[in-house]
């Protein structure tokens, strides 16, 4: 028996939502500044990037290092605690609230998302929900972390691997999507 499809997205039917719009002078200001300070690759002091983070409304804590080429969404959307590491090419595409907690690591090209759309819908609608990566959690190099996950304290993401669910505490998980492969002991 054959199988039958129906409806189609119309993307001409998209509504984008005001607080992600290009008109808001922060938010063209805000893509200006990244583009020019965080995205490239530049050799901008740390304590300049933390303070620009800070005056678009980042809660930043001390210790942090940012590399260059790092992309952040949307500031005013970001909590980070103490001695946090983020890599080179680091995406937090935060349309919604990040926290990331203290003596985290994000590894070169990880990716925090906080939107994606909804497949089933004709105008491919957004959603959007936050993320929380706690204490000492290690995302590693080129891994993706998807919509509303929670990564309890000092779980780790194994290089390249996709968190679609939340990571419990010292768990280590690798692949697509990510399983519990071990447990983390730190001595």
């Amino acid at each position: 028996m054959e199988k039958t499809y129906s409806g189609s997205v119309d993307l001409s039917r998209y509504q984008q939502l005001p607080q992600y719009s290009s008109k808001s002078w922060r938010n063209r200001l805000w893509f200006v500044i990244n583009a020019l300070l965080f995205a490239s690759n530049w050799p901008i002091p740390v304590s300049l990037k933390v303070w620009i983070l800070r005056k678009f409304g980042a809660t930043i804590g001390t210790g942090v290092m940012i590399k260059p080429s790092v992309n952040i969404k949307f500031p005013w959307l970001l909590e980070i605690g103490d001695y946090v590491w983020i890599g080179e090419e680091v995406w937090i595409d935060n349309l919604v609230q990040v926290r990331i907690g203290s003596n985290a690591c994000l590894s070169q090209g990880a990716m925090l998302l906080c939107g994606n759309h909804n497949y089933k819908s004709s105008r491919f609608d957004l959603m959007t929900a936050p993320i929380t990566l706690e204490a000492g959690v290690w995302i590693g190099a080129k891994s993706i972390v998807c919509p509303g996950v929670t990564c309890f304290s000092h779980a780790m993401l194994a290089v390249g691997s996709v968190a679609t669910t939340n990571l419990e505490a010292y768990g280590i998980y690798r692949g697509n999507p990510a399983a519990k492969v071990r447990t983390r002991i730190i001595e």
